[in-house]
């Protein structure tokens, strides 16, 4: 038997005869990528065994001697000096290896009243638990960079759009803070995602709990969680907080894309509403005019690993029974996937935006354009003329329709020309027929006039101050 073997079979105990060939180790192992949990890891196990000592289930000496041996181990990880072996499968036991060679019998006592499932959990719900926090800081660093967007062009017009169709005016700083409400949503999501999660499963052991008269209480207050998880058999077998990560990040992702959608389509030549600066744009290798839009191109592709690591996961676990089972193995890479990805794609956004130049006489030359008043024109012979709506929408159709006959705009009709449809129109209506006159008017909560948009902008510099 080789030394890889023994060092393999010494973790199952004396159950195996012969050790896993190179094709089930390769299969089994998970070290490659679950080493990224090992300060979770090493966390954990510091809490458990200042736990055993204070039970009296391990020596006060043991326990300082797994204390100072766990922060070797982790002094050697973040220096890069640790030996990862696959043949110890995973990062629980390449510590606790390690861990051995430094300290000697000690080590061997550390496992006492646990298992790797519940081991695994634990690391597992603390990693996720961590991204939550860098997400939340990512997306108020977005949100704080589309405020000051939406601070410079809250009176700025531009076409709002319904089927990439103009439909009505509408203010640069509404659009930007469309994005600002979204990304709320996304930060309530992960925010209770983080607190659904917060429960530790370490004690639960290998899927019954334990014998020895464990304090579970005190680990979870030590690792920062609310409370231990109830049932021994949810807390190894759970993985509806990478799920949730999951499900909140793509729907995250979602909001990421579209507006990298929307800075793609801006920032093209029939478009010409945003410039990207130099840092977010690429050239071509044979077209020197091209300014491309790599960055939000990248992110708007980079989002479906998200979905697929979300579908993935959904999946590994759809038909699993209680408690564990190998298969949650295939849980971490893609939430680690999935994890940086995001977090990649808020950062590339956030710097999108905060560098972005805006044309403002596009915006505003757009919004006038497509019979974006019609609308405004329709609420008027409402309101002043006394007509039912559907008789001013007719009314308004009409004069679109008379309009684009002639190449002209809706305020270029003359008062005649509207009164030939609808002698009760007047040269009031004008008032409402620019682009200015009509966000203006918007002034229902939410809208998108000046006035509530800075009123928004207001609150949410309130909220995030």
């Amino acid at each position: 038997m080789t030394d890889s073997q023994k060092s393999s079979n010494a973790m199952w105990g004396g159950r195996f005869a012969s050790g896993p060939d190179a094709i089930m180790e390769a299969i089994n192992a998970s070290i490659s990528f679950d080493k990224r949990l090992y300060a979770q890891d090493i966390r954990g196990s510091r809490a458990h065994a200042a736990m055993l000592a204070a039970q009296g289930i391990l020596t006060h000496s043991d326990a300082e001697a797994i204390r100072e041996g766990l922060l070797t181990v982790l002094s050697e990880i973040e220096k890069g000096d640790f030996p990862f072996s696959t043949a110890l499968e995973d990062i629980h036991m390449n510590v606790e290896a390690r861990l051995k060679a430094l300290i000697g019998e000690p080590a061997g006592r550390l496992h006492t009243a646990r298992s790797r499932n519940d081991q695994v959990a634990t690391d597992f719900r603390l990693w996720v638990r961590d991204q939550c926090d860098l997400v939340l800081k990512a997306i108020e660093g977005l949100q704080r960079a589309l405020l000051t967007q939406a601070e410079a062009g809250a009176e700025w017009v531009m076409p709002g759009f319904t089927h990439l169709q103009t439909a009505q005016p509408v203010t640069w700083g509404h659009h930007m803070m469309a994005y600002v409400e979204m990304l709320a949503r996304d930060a309530g999501r992960f925010a209770d995602a983080r607190r659904r999660m917060n429960e530790s499963p370490l004690g639960a052991a290998a899927l019954a709990g334990t014998s020895f008269p464990i304090d579970r209480f005190a680990t979870a207050e030590a690792l920062g969680f609310d409370r231990p998880m109830a049932n021994s058999l949810d807390a190894v077998s759970d993985r509806d907080f990478a799920l949730e990560f999951l499900s909140s990040a793509a729907i995250c992702a979602v909001h990421l894309s579209r507006l990298s959608e929307e800075l793609v389509i801006w920032s093209s030549a029939q478009f010409r509403f945003v410039a990207l600066s130099d840092k977010w744009s690429t050239g071509s290798s044979i077209m020197p005019q091209k300014r491309n839009p790599d960055a939000a191109e990248l992110i708007r592709a980079k989002i479906a690993r998200i979905l697929g690591s979300t579908v993935a996961l959904f999946t590994v676990m759809k038909g699993l029974p209680l408690a564990y089972s190998k298969d949650m193995q295939e849980d971490k890479e893609q939430v680690f996937d999935a994890a940086d990805t995001l977090e990649l794609a808020l950062a590339a956004m956030t710097g999108m935006i905060s560098d972005l130049t805006v044309n403002r006489d596009k915006l505003e030359a757009a919004a006038a354009s497509g019979f974006s008043t019609a609308t405004d024109l329709a609420d008027w012979l409402v309101r002043e003329a006394g007509l039912p709506f559907r008789d001013a929408h007719y009314v308004t159709g009409v004069l679109v329709a008379m309009a684009e006959k002639r190449g002209v705009d809706l305020p270029d009709l003359t008062l005649a020309d509207m009164q030939s449809v609808n002698p009760a129109i007047t040269e009031d209506v004008f008032r409402v027929l620019g682009v200015h006159n009509s966000v203006a008017s918007r002034q229902s909560y939410g809208g998108t006039s000046p006035v509530q948009v800075r009123a928004q902008i207001a609150r949410w510099r309130e909220i995030l101050r």
